[in-house]
C-alpha cells in the first residue's frame, strides 16, 4: 500500500496584503517606531535643559572687575547675616567692622555710610527659571529687607549681595536653600595676598 505524497503547494484563501502577520510586522512595528521617535524628539525638546549662564563671554571679560569687587570687601572687612523667612522675607544685615563704626570711616578712609540699597542675586545651581534678582532697601542702621519666592525644595544655590556705588564691592556665599540664615564673609584667598 503506498501513502499519498504531501502536497507542499497548500494555497492561503486570502491575498497576502489580508495576513494578520502583514499588517503586524511588516505596517506595523515600523509605524510604531516612528511614532515613538517623533515622541522622543518633542519630549526631549519640551524637557531641554536650560542655560545657566548665558552671558559666560561677559563674564569672562569682566574677572578682573569682579576680582576686585572681591577684594575690596576683604578690605573692608565686610561681613553679613542674612535671614530668610517662610513667607519669602529677607532680612539682611550689612556689618562693618567695630573699627569703622567707631570712627565713622571705612577702612580706606571713606566716610561710613549705608547705601539706599543692595542688589541681591540668588542663582540656582542648574535651572535659571528658579533665578531671582531682587534690590534690598535700607530699613535702618545696618538693616535691609526684600520679599523674594524661593523655590521649597532643598536646592544648591548661589548668592550675591552687592553695592554698586562708590565703593563697588560684593559678598559671595553658597548655600542650600531653604534655611534659616546665612552669612557672607570676605574671601579668605586674599588674607595670602
Amino acid at each position: 500500500m503506498s501513502t499519498p505524497a504531501p502536497n507542499f503547494k497548500h494555497q492561503d484563501k486570502q491575498p497576502w496584503y489580508k495576513n494578520y502577520m502583514v499588517v503586524i510586522f511588516v505596517i506595523g512595528m515600523p509605524a510604531a517606531v516612528v511614532i515613538a521617535c517623533i515622541w522622543f524628539v518633542y519630549y526631549s525638546y519640551q524637557i531641554r535643559d536650560s542655560v545657566v549662564r548665558d552671558d559666560w563671554y561677559m563674564d569672562g571679560k569682566t574677572l578682573y572687575h569682579d576680582v576686585s569687587r572681591d577684594k575690596l570687601t576683604y578690605d573692608l572687612d565686610l561681613h553679613g547675616q542674612m535671614q530668610f523667612a517662610e513667607n519669602g522675607d529677607i532680612v539682611f544685615y550689612l556689618n562693618y567692622p567695630e573699627q569703622s563704626v567707631q570712627s565713622g570711616k571705612l577702612l580706606n578712609g571713606t566716610p561710613l555710610t549705608y547705601p539706599d540699597t543692595l542688589e541681591l542675586s540668588i542663582s540656582h545651581a542648574t535651572d535659571i527659571k528658579k533665578d531671582r534678582d531682587v534690590v534690598l532697601k535700607h530699613i535702618e542702621g545696618n538693616k535691609y529687607s526684600a520679599q523674594v519666592d524661593i523655590d521649597p525644595v532643598k536646592a544648591k544655590y548661589y548668592l550675591q549681595v552687592s553695592n554698586d556705588g562708590k565703593d563697588d564691592w560684593r559678598m559671595q556665599d553658597v548655600a542650600k536653600l531653604p534655611r534659616a540664615k546665612v552669612s557672607f564673609d570676605p574671601l579668605p584667598v586674599f588674607a595670602k595676598s
